[in-house]
Parts: C-alpha cells; sequence; structure tokens
C-alpha cells in the first residue's frame, strides 16, 4: 500500500510553553482539572486594547466573559476602565457590592423580577440611580420597568437595545423607538434616557458572501446614526452628554474609529482569546486560558469493549490511535491544544468523569501529566472548575475564585513537602 494513504502521525510532546507549566502543575498544581490563566498573555491582550481606546471612545469591560471579581479587578486596572457590562442579576449584586465606583450597563433585558431582586439586595454605597443602566427592548418591558419604579419609587436609567443586524431582539422600526422615548420622556421622576445599545458580532462572523467587513459595519452605523436621529429630532430633551452610545465587542471592537458615533465599546472575550475568537481581527491577541486535565491511565493501543478486534486494527492502521489516555473529567466545551494529535474514539463518546483519548507515541504522557484544553468561549466554561490557577512567567501565584463558587482554591502547599510525599510513594511501590 503506497506510504500516502496512511495516516500520518499528528502527535508531538508538550512545547516548551506547555512543557513548563506541566511541570508546575505537577509540583504545586490543585491535582484536578482547572482552569488555568496566564497573566504575561493577558497583560499582552489588555495593551492591545487599550491601543484603539482613544480620546471619545472608553472602555466597557464585558463581566460575563471574565466571570471572577478578582479577573474582574485585575482587568479594570490595567486597562483604566471604570466602566462594566453585567448580565446576570446574582453577579450584578455581587460586581455592585464589589465596585460601587464602577458604571454599569446590563448586556441584555432582564425579566422586571429580576430587576426587582437586585433592588430587593442592594447594599452599601452603590448609587442605581445615576450608575447603573438597564437594557430593554421593547415598549411593553419599558412599561413593566416604569411600574417597578413608581410602586418603589426610584428612579431608572433606560438604555434601549437597538437591532443594527444582529436581528437578535432589539428595537427594529423607528416608530417602535418614538413609543419608548415617549414613556420615558413623560416620566422624568422614575426614568432617564441613558443611551443605546447595538451589538455587531454578525459583521466579523458572516462571510464574506454577505459583504466585507468594511460594507457590514458601515450598515451598522447607518442604522445607529437613524435610530439617533429619531431622538435629536423629536425628543431632544432627552439629548445629554452623558448619554452611553455602546457597541462593539470583542469580535468587532477593532472597527470603531474617530468618526464612529459610538463612545462606548465594550470587549471581554478577546482579553483570554477563547477559541470561538481566533479570527483575523484578534490575530494578535493570545490565548491566555486553557483547561488542565491531569492523565489518570496510561494504555497501549486502543481497546474497544467487545469489539477489542477493532481497537487493535485502529492502532495498527492509525499511528495516531496506538496509545489510549483516560483523563480526569472531559466533555468540556473546548479543543485540545497540547499535546497535539490528541483524538477522541467514535465509539466511545464523551464522558465528563474520565474521558478517553487516543494519541501517537510521540504524545509521551505519563500518569499525572496534564492535557491542556483550549476552551471555546469563556464564561460558560470558567464556572466549571471553582477557583481558577493563576500564572505569572509559568508559576502559579495565586487562586482567584470565580462568581457563585465558595471553591477558595486549594493552600499553597510547599514543593518540598509534595516531593517528599512522591519518594515515599516511590518507595512503597
Amino acid at each position: 500500500m503506497p506510504a500516502s494513504l496512511w495516516p500520518k502521525d499528528r502527535g508531538a510532546p508538550h512545547d516548551p510553553y506547555f512543557s513548563a507549566i506541566n511541570a508546575e502543575l505537577r509540583r504545586n498544581g490543585p491535582a484536578r482539572p482547572c482552569l488555568v490563566i496566564d497573566l504575561d498573555r493577558l497583560d499582552h491582550n489588555i495593551a492591545l486594547v487599550r491601543q484603539v481606546m482613544g480620546p471619545g471612545r472608553s472602555l466597557r469591560v464585558v463581566a460575563k466573559s471574565l466571570p471572577s471579581l478578582a479577573l474582574l479587578d485585575y482587568v479594570l486596572q490595567a486597562s483604566g476602565s471604570s466602566r462594566l457590562m453585567a448580565f446576570h442579576q446574582p453577579f450584578l449584586s455581587d460586581e455592585a457590592r464589589r465596585f460601587p465606583q464602577l458604571d454599569f450597563l446590563l448586556g441584555k433585558p432582564m425579566p422586571v423580577r429580576a430587576a426587582a431582586a437586585f433592588y430587593d439586595e442592594l447594599q452599601g454605597p452603590f448609587d442605581a440611580a445615576r450608575q447603573l443602566q438597564w437594557l430593554l427592548d421593547t415598549p411593553q418591558r419599558l412599561a413593566q420597568y416604569l411600574t417597578l419604579a413608581q410602586q418603589r419609587g426610584l428612579s431608572m436609567r433606560i438604555n434601549i437595545e437597538l437591532d443594527v443586524g444582529l436581528h437578535r431582539g432589539g428595537v427594529a422600526e423607528e416608530k417602535v423607538l418614538a413609543s419608548m422615548l415617549e414613556m420615558i420622556e413623560r416620566n422624568p421622576a422614575h426614568l432617564t434616557f441613558g443611551g443605546f445599545m447595538g451589538y455587531e458580532p454578525h459583521v466579523a462572523k458572516l462571510p464574506r458572501a454577505f459583504g466585507t467587513q468594511a460594507q457590514l459595519h458601515g450598515k451598522v452605523l447607518q442604522r445607529y446614526r437613524a435610530f439617533m436621529q429619531v431622538v435629536s429630532s423629536s425628543y431632544p430633551k432627552l439629548l445629554h452628554p452623558g448619554l452611553t452610545l455602546n457597541a462593539g465587542g470583542s469580535m468587532s471592537y477593532r472597527l470603531y474609529g474617530e468618526q464612529s458615533p459610538i463612545n462606548d465599546i465594550s470587549v471581554g472575550s478577546a482579553f483570554l482569546k477563547p477559541a470561538d475568537f481566533d479570527l483575523g481581527l484578534l490575530a494578535e491577541h493570545q490565548p491566555a486560558m486553557f483547561i488542565a486535565a491531569p492523565v489518570l491511565k496510561v494504555l497501549d493501543g486502543t481497546r474497544i469493549p467487545g469489539a477489542d478486534w477493532i481497537g487493535k486494527a485502529a492502532a495498527w492502521w492509525n499511528p495516531n490511535r496506538r496509545l489510549t489516555y483516560f483523563l480526569y473529567g472531559g466533555h468540556w466545551l473546548a479543543r485540545y491544544e497540547s499535546p497535539r494529535g490528541l483524538l477522541e474514539h467514535p465509539m466511545m463518546g464523551y464522558s465528563t468523569n474520565q474521558q478517553f483519548v487516543n494519541g501517537s507515541a510521540a504524545t509521551a504522557l505519563a500518569p499525572d501529566d496534564y492535557v491542556f484544553l483550549w476552551p471555546t468561549q469563556s464564561e460558560a466554561v470558567m464556572l466549571q472548575f471553582g477557583a481558577m490557577v493563576i500564572l505569572r512567567q509559568g508559576k502559579i501565584i495565586d487562586y482567584w475564585p470565580v462568581l457563585g463558587s465558595s471553591d477558595p482554591g486549594p493552600s499553597h502547599e510547599p514543593a518540598s513537602q509534595v516531593q517528599i510525599t512522591d519518594r515515599e510513594i516511590a518507595s512503597h511501590v
């Protein structure tokens, strides 16, 4: 059989970057699946974002993509931002307590009962009437919020969600916008106009058959300006210098220049660059978070329950199935990143307990080594592991809890004690 027909060995051991992290986790890590954050790479990404923000363009950090108070604190300080976008009521309450000096904008319309729950839990110096904008999408939801404000004697800042081409809800017609602005203008004791939010990730994701990024972005700005014209022409009393004109996102933040009407640009995932954000506009960004999963077992070949001959044939035919690894955990929203060439088996499926993974002999993993995966997104994945492992120059320097978790991370056990334990185990063996 011609050699060209045989599957190629795609395996490779950890490169120096992952080899160093693997060694650090073996010595000092939590000995369980964990999410690691590389602060050096995070710093690099923050610097790239800061380069884009200029006069008249403020950075708003997207909290859902960085669901840890310590991580948010780090990014806010390093980026110089004083603005946060929140998406989940329990987290919003925690964030308002931790950052009472910040300006908050909701990133999605919330049921009015969620807003009521926020006010029920509100404590400390945070001034919601001045520092919080509720994002609303329909006249009906605005009426619900007005009723809540009237019942509780509240003043609420209202930011209106616009459909600027994504078609995921929001105001799409000028007459609908006019009805919402009318309601705000008629109820100044309880409602104030905070501005607009128009989210447009389709600009970066749509196939070029639908237009270039410049063309699609131009249409977004055209729609945004048309909605702004409704305010200036029919409701000029609602205009004020502090309006928040929000747009952008990690996929499109680099498109906004000085000629744009947008003065508030949201960025979240670009700071960590999960795999779904591996796009041309973020080519200079570096992945700054990975899942690290310990290898529990290493077996020669591939063995399929009830069909050993299939596994033996597969290992003979494909060098990438010469070894089997069972991981601690699995089935995450992530891609195998290191070592190279790992692949799952269609007959073994997925396991959240012990994931079955094949690799070639070149992957060279041993029990207690780590496999590294690149999460496809941040918000859902980061909440699955408890406290995050924080790295600086490849060394563990801290553990940062995630929102909604009581796990503070393991205590720092000196490496010498771990080495003694390893020697004791070796002596028993």
